[in-house]
């Protein structure tokens, strides 16, 4: 099934990619991208001709119906693993290992050290629990990769995306056995994260922002709240004029 959908998506976007060399032909690897799309997943493994397993919502494995039925099939086939995120930290834990388990069977494993999608196509910092905890755990090369211009094929909320040519770059293995067994140092976890954002950041192009997306999205929440409540709050003084004919 990856490979009909793979098939499918190159065909349709003709993507282009930067760097392809830098995959292994066999062995473990780490993949990190920058997120600016729920599309990320299904690019990146189209171009490639080894299987991608990237962690995804237990709930698109498990919703109930046809839909839900169709859509944990899709997932599946695309090398998607389920992960249970009902508590932050066992969620966290579930990816770890599983990632782990990833490149324990030679395999390459794809994650996303934003955590989430980028709110407005900058990049954000990456946390270091995930990505640095499996690398160093493992031994396993890091590859960073860039996804360009995704969000605009499909922006968050957007069911059907746009039809045009994403790209993307990946860079060089970065090694990082060095630190190998040091996972439970939080300033090797730091510095390994950032070593890897940098290098997202220079294939990407994109603004660097030193704060967490999460963080971005609730200052955004907060910030698009307010001016609602600016604005009703006029059309009330503009309402309550009226009715006393200033």
């Amino acid at each position: 099934m990856k490979f009909s959908i793979g098939g499918s998506l190159k065909l349709a976007f003709r993507p282009w990619v930067e760097g392809l060399e830098n995959i292994p032909a066999e062995g473990p690897a780490i993949l990190a991208s920058n997120h600016l799309s729920f599309s990320d997943s299904f690019f990146l493994p189209a171009v490639l001709d080894r299987k991608v397993t990237f962690i995804a919502k237990a709930e698109y494995f498990t919703s109930p119906g046809v839909k839900g039925k169709l859509t944990a099939a899709f997932f599946k086939g695309v090398g998607q693993l389920p992960v249970d995120r009902s508590g932050a930290r066992g969620a966290g834990e579930a990816a770890i290992k599983s990632g782990i388990d990833v490149i324990e069977r030679g395999e390459l494993f794809g994650i996303y050290p934003e955590g989430t999608r980028s709110p407005d196509g900058r990049l954000y910092r990456g946390k270091p629990g995930g990505l640095a905890r499996v690398a160093l755990a493992t031994g396993a090369p890091v590859i960073p990769v860039a996804m360009i211009n995704t969000e605009k094929i499909q922006p968050p909320g957007k069911v059907i995306p746009k039809l045009m040519r994403p790209g993307i770059r990946i860079g060089k293995p970065l090694d990082f056995s060095r630190y190998h067994g040091m996972d439970g140092d939080r300033f090797i976890l730091r510095s390994v994260t950032d070593e890897v954002m940098y290098e997202i950041m220079k294939l990407s192009g994109q603004e660097y922002v030193d704060i967490y997306a999460t963080a971005a999205k609730r200052q955004i929440a907060d910030a698009e709240k307010a001016a609602k409540d600016a604005e009703k709050a006029e059309k009330a003084a503009k309402a309550e004029k009226a009715d006393k004919g200033e």
